[in-house]
């Protein structure tokens, strides 16, 4: 997998916001408990926003806002530093770090099978050096991980269990593997049929549900990942993932054809 930009883990306009917001905050005898009450995430989420290390929606601010007393001045704030978009451009942004903030994901994958679900013979097959299989491993703790492991979805295509990837061995090692994981109560595996309409051909993505539940995408492309959060490409790709799932088998069906694929090795 090419190398990515590391996403900043704070930016001036960030910082800007979130000084204010402390200010207000702070001035009004308001907690950061307080306002993750009201706005429905966590206390960790309201101190990354104003350490500026995240980026918020606006109606996190307009709440923000009203709870303080600010009167209109965050929120006007809010709307000045973000009327060109995203005070952190999307390119900057390290999928491997987004997938570890997610609280949800969902990925599309027409030929191969994903990282976060391959054995390190497989990904041998594809990364060259210890160091980013080492990498490789750590990014699939967040499958695993004792408190609060990533809801997954896997989305496949038939031909992606078939694709001949190192040894036979390697192979059926890889598919049991799948099943083994589709196991787990966060993870769902589902093989879609295609049938009718072409849906996904753009080749393979993932989307990623915040905390904040705003979304990030990642794509592959011949040369390079590309991170982004821009509103058309979501909707883009939402709606080729409602495409995707409309033509998905039940989740027993799918472990169905791939332990069949591992029966035929």
């Amino acid at each position: 997998m090419p190398p990515r930009r590391q996403r900043p883990t704070s930016e001036p306009a960030l910082k800007a916001f979130g000084s204010q917001m402390k200010r207000y905050r702070s001035r009004a005898n308001v907690t950061q408990e307080a306002i993750a009450t009201k706005t429905l995430v966590t206390g960790s989420f309201v101190s990354q926003v104003e350490t500026g290390k995240r980026p918020c929606k606006r109606e996190f601010a307009a709440t923000v806002d009203q709870m303080t007393g600010a009167n209109g001045a965050l929120l006007e704030l809010w709307d000045d530093l973000y009327r060109n978009g995203s005070p952190v451009p999307s390119w900057f942004q390290d999928w491997s770090a987004v997938e570890a903030e997610a609280t949800s994901l969902i990925v599309w994958e027409p030929m191969i099978l994903p990282g976060l679900l391959q054995t390190e013979a497989y990904m041998r097959e594809f990364l060259s050096s210890e160091e980013a299989i080492t990498k490789r491993l750590q990014r699939q703790e967040i499958l695993t991980r004792p408190e609060s492991p990533v809801p997954y979805t896997l989305l496949l295509t038939r031909a992606a269990l078939s694709y001949p990837v190192g040894t036979r061995e390697t192979l059926r090692e890889q598919l049991q593997h799948v099943v083994a994981m589709a196991q787990r109560p966060n993870i769902a595996v589902q093989i879609v049929t295609l049938f009718g309409q072409p849906a996904g051909t753009g080749g393979a993505f993932g989307l990623a549900t915040m905390e904040d539940r705003s979304q990030v995408a990642y794509l592959e492309t011949a040369i390079r990942g590309i991170t982004t959060d821009a509103r058309e490409d979501l909707a883009n790709l939402s709606e080729a993932l409602r495409k995707l799932q409309a033509k998905a088998l039940p989740e027993n069906q799918s472990l169905d054809v791939i332990q069949k694929e591992i029966e035929a090795l």
